[in-house]
């Protein structure tokens, strides 16, 4: 995610901070190219002219030019203006799903992975906040589309509604709603059908579903990888069933990440959360602050820590420390190590959140060092 971005900033910033003075013209010359590195990663062009016109109010002045060090002034204004562009101008808080049952309504098109994010997010409400989750399929559309979210439920240990075959997707929504009730639950899902492209059919479908279910969260499913056009998919729904958040899926295969950088500036939705491959845990909660580190190459040791925490059992951890400090180290201590690194998401992993470290894992992948010579 944000490869591409990434990598054109560090180039701008380090010939920067290299220069020790700078003028009001080599920050104007170093934003042109910020300007062309934002355009290339697939920024709209009024949010990248946007942007550099903040920056630059900010970073030309006396302020910048006369302090001790300007070129990492200037990449602070940078980054603080990368969070303003992913946060906006309120912070949407946690997901709204106190008194139970929160019904939360999954939307987009076809393809986007809807019935998955759903799933993933069902397992993460059900793992992480200890919330009762129920999913049901409104879609009655798509061949065995209800049987697939049936077998995920079976994977994660989530429920779904169970399927009568010929009722409609306002029946299917009443009688979830009426499950949620009578079954104790804390949070049910209801994932709409999608199409190819944005129709009359599909919109009068998924505001009649809202109507009848009153949604809490109004979450838009949208494929990180078409770029701008997420961006025109999030606003016309928006626009006629209206959106509480957004989810970016399969942001792990786009170096550019555009689309992010856009969608909140033009539509004012909030990133809820952010795809990252097929695995049922491979969703990450959006973190703007965070993100934007990412992209200047800062790293981000918090999901790093949060990783360890997941992966690594503590008494296991304390065993480890007291032998060490006892200076006592074998094979299986490193082989035990590897095993958490991997599980962490291998070298590649966790050298992206790492300060820095994006850089050398360019020099990794070119010597052809990668997490098999650890197997």
């Amino acid at each position: 995610m944000f490869e591409n971005l990434s990598d054109r900033l560090s180039g701008v910033f380090d010939k920067l901070t290299k220069q020790g003075a700078l003028s009001d013209d080599d920050v104007k010359t170093a934003l042109r190219e910020v300007r062309i590195a934002l355009l290339e990663a697939d920024v709209s062009l009024p949010v990248a002219r946007d942007f550099i016109k903040a920056v630059q109010e900010k970073a030309t002045g006396q302020s910048v030019t006369k302090s001790v060090t300007p070129g990492q002034q200037v990449v602070k204004i940078v980054h603080d203006e990368l969070r303003h562009v992913l946060t906006g101008d309120s912070d949407p808080g946690a997901l709204k799903i106190d008194n139970p049952p929160a019904p939360i309504l999954m939307v987009g098109l076809q393809g986007s992975g809807k019935t998955t994010t759903t799933a993933k997010l069902a397992k993460r409400l059900k793992e992480k906040e200890g919330k009762r989750v129920l999913m049901a399929s409104l879609d009655t559309n798509r061949p065995a589309a209800m049987e697939q979210l049936a077998i995920l439920g079976l994977q994660i240990g989530v429920d779904t509604l169970p399927i009568v075959k010929g009722e409609d997707p306002v029946a299917i929504a009443k009688r979830a709603k009426v499950q949620a009730s009578l079954g104790g639950y804390d949070v049910y899902m209801l994932d709409t059908a999608g199409r190819l492209h944005i129709d009359a059919e599909l919109i009068a479908q998924a505001a009649a579903v809202r109507d009848v279910a009153n949604p809490r969260e109004t979450l838009l499913v949208v494929d990180g990888l078409t770029g701008q056009d997420a961006v025109n998919v999030a606003q016309e729904f928006d626009d006629k069933i209206g959106v509480t958040g957004v989810v970016l899926t399969r942001m792990d295969g786009d170096g550019r990440g555009g689309a992010a950088l856009s969608m909140r500036a033009i539509t004012g939705k909030p990133i809820r959360f952010v795809g990252l491959g097929e695995k049922m845990d491979a969703l990450e909660t959006f973190e703007p602050d965070r993100v934007a580190g990412r992209i200047l190459g800062m790293g981000d040791i918090v999901a790093l820590v949060e990783k360890a925490q997941e992966t690594i059992e503590a008494e296991q951890a304390e065993r480890m420390m007291k032998r060490f400090q006892k200076g006592r180290f074998n094979m299986n201590d490193l082989k035990m190590q590897l095993e958490q690194m991997m599980k962490m998401g291998g070298m590649e992993g966790m050298m992206g959140m790492m300060p820095g470290a994006a850089k050398m894992s360019k020099q990794m992948a070119a010597s052809g060092m990668d997490d098999s010579i650890l197997k």
